[in-house]
Order: C-alpha cells, then structure tokens, then sequence
C-alpha cells in the first residue's frame, strides 16, 4: 500500500510514539510519506530516545516552545494524565494517534488503579485536548479485551463483559470516543487490535516477544495453562495499514476489530519460534508450563468483516511469514 496515495494528513501527533507500535508508525510515515510533521508525547516508561533513534532524527521539545504545527519530528516528553500537557501537545496537529497506555491483563489486575488513571483518565484527557485544538481525526489503540469470554470470532456488535480492568479500561475508552464523536463531532475511530508483534518489540511482555528474547538467550518458554488459550496475532505491518485507512477514512463513532480473522494456539506459537531458533542457531529451546493467570481469557480471535466493507483493510501477513521477520530482528539484535 503506498501512503501517499491515501493522501493523509501532514501534521501529527503520536501518544506513546517511543514504543513499539508507535516506533514503526514513525518509521512507516517518514518512509512512505516524507513531508509529514510529527509531534510524539510519551513519558518513557517503556520506549526511549534510543528506540525512536533508531528510525529518525528528532529534536525534544517542551510545552513552551509549542507555538504552532509540528516541525519535523518533535518528542515531547510528558504524561497522558497531565492534561495541560495534552492540551499543548494537541496544538496545530490535524490527527491524533492515540497509542499511549497501560497495557497488559495481569499488570491490570497486579495495580487496577494504575491502568485507570492511564486509560481512563489519560484517554479522556487527549479526547478534551483534541476538542479544545480542533483536531479533525482521532485513533484510539483498542483491543478484544473490552468483550470478556465470549464464543469467538468476536465482532463489533457483540455486547461487552469485560473480565479484568484492563478490558474495563479500554472499554471506557471506546466509550468516551462515541461521546466525544455524537456530542461534539470528533472523529474518532477505536481500533481494537489483535495479539500483535513484529520487528523493534523489544520491550514488549506479549508472548511473540517474550518467547523469542526466552528462546535467544536459552531459557524455557513458559506457558500459563494448557497452551490450548488461542489469540489472533496480528503483525506490525498489518495493523500500520489499518492505522492509515482509518485516519483516511470519512467515518466516526466506529469500533473496528483489527485482527487477521485466524485463530491461533499458544502452544502452536512456542512450537513455531522453537522450530525457527533451533533450525537457525545451536540452541535447544524448552518449553515449560506454569499456573493460568486470572483474567486471562481461553479463546479469542477477530471477524474482521467491517474493517474490511467499511475501511478496504485486508491483512497481508500470515504467521509463518511474520513471525520469520520478528525471528530475523530479534536475531540481529541477540548478537
């Protein structure tokens, strides 16, 4: 797909920008749409200066050099619970990318409060933000964890139950995306996102990551269950597509499941990145398995077909392929 194509927007900004997804957002724009302006906001709880170095030069701003439209691209270091810093980092930017969060089920039930304030509160605060600067469009990182256990392939239409406060969270936040859509006329689109994985995820805790970093530096890879618990994994690539067709889009108040519409096996994953480490280097990978983690829900994977009626988003990558690509990166980087 080439992005000039889509005609996007030129003035950015990016919540969260410094970490995986947000890393090979910039990447992906600047390669395939030079002139774009993008202002990152992140608090460098988990990405760093180091990650977006690895894909662009950048100058750090801070709130009282924000006068106008991004410049270039600009990294204000700040937090989605400062709402004043988001009103600041709004200023002049044409789309909103809202990726910055709490992320995971067991860091949500570890510390519920903690995941609240960021995706409750952190989201309300760049919704606010965006209204106040007039922002045309605005994306918001979802995920399935909104609907709780329920019978698979999950879809839009489904009521949502979520089982842990991650998914409470995030259901707040497509929530407050309809509100500020029917009340005020933002645009605002909530993808919900599969499992997703792919090159540069080096700080990330899903299981794709984790297995590949436990496999490169011999240790086991531990499964919580049986291994059975199925996901819909969903590579980097993929997910950028849907990011721009959304942005494109001349929608509002939508939900969209951004998935591959294939369900998955954890255990089927570590077999996967087993075969693929041991077929390429000397080593021998275990596999051990450990105690289900509460929350944690047995079967989920997407119905993709309104992203692809309503967006044109079709998904390119099968496993095999990108969990090949992920192998190479995390192999360069093992070295």
């Amino acid at each position: 797909m080439e992005v000039e194509k889509l005609n996007l927007p030129k003035n950015w900004l990016i919540t969260g920008g410094c970490g995986f997804i947000g890393v090979n957002l910039v990447d992906k724009l600047l390669r395939e749409f030079p002139q774009v302006n993008i202002r990152i906001l992140d608090n460098l709880s988990v990405g760093t200066r180091d990650d977006l170095k690895e894909v662009c030069e950048f100058q750090e701003i801070f709130t009282q050099d924000i006068k106008d439209t991004p410049k270039g691209i600009e990294l204000l270091v700040g937090d989605i619970k400062d709402y004043e810093i988001c009103l600041k980092a709004c200023k002049g930017v044409e789309v909103v990318v809202h990726l910055a969060a709490s992320t995971g089920v067991p860091q949500s039930v570890e510390n519920p409060r903690r995941d609240m304030e960021m995706n409750v509160l952190g989201t309300f605060n760049m919704l606010e933000a965006s209204r106040q600067q007039e922002v045309e469009k605005f994306i918001f990182a979802s995920s399935g964890a909104p609907l709780g256990e329920v019978e698979p392939p999950i879809h839009e239409e489904i009521a949502p139950k979520p089982v842990s406060p991650y998914g409470a969270s995030k259901l707040s936040g497509e929530a407050y995306c309809s509100a500020y859509y029917r009340s005020f006329g933002l645009k605002t689109i909530a993808l919900r996102f599969g499992n997703v994985y792919g090159p540069r995820s080096k700080h990330k805790a899903s299981v794709v990551a984790k297995f590949f970093k436990n496999a490169l530096n011999e240790k086991p890879l531990e499964i919580y269950g049986d291994g059975k618990q199925t996901r819909d994994f969903i590579y980097i690539d993929d997910l950028l597509q849907a990011i721009f067709l959304a942005v494109k889009a001349d929608v509002g108040g939508e939900i969209f499941q951004i998935a591959t519409y294939r369900e998955t096996t954890v255990n089927e994953i570590a077999e996967k990145i087993k075969g693929l480490v041991e077929e390429v280097t000397t080593k021998k990978v275990e596999v051990i398995y450990s105690s289900p983690r509460p929350g944690d829900v047995k079967r989920n994977y997407s119905d993709i077909t309104k992203a692809k009626k309503i967006l044109g988003y079709e998904p390119f990558y099968d496993v095999d392929r990108g969990l090949r690509k992920t192998f190479e990166y995390f192999r360069d980087k093992n070295k």
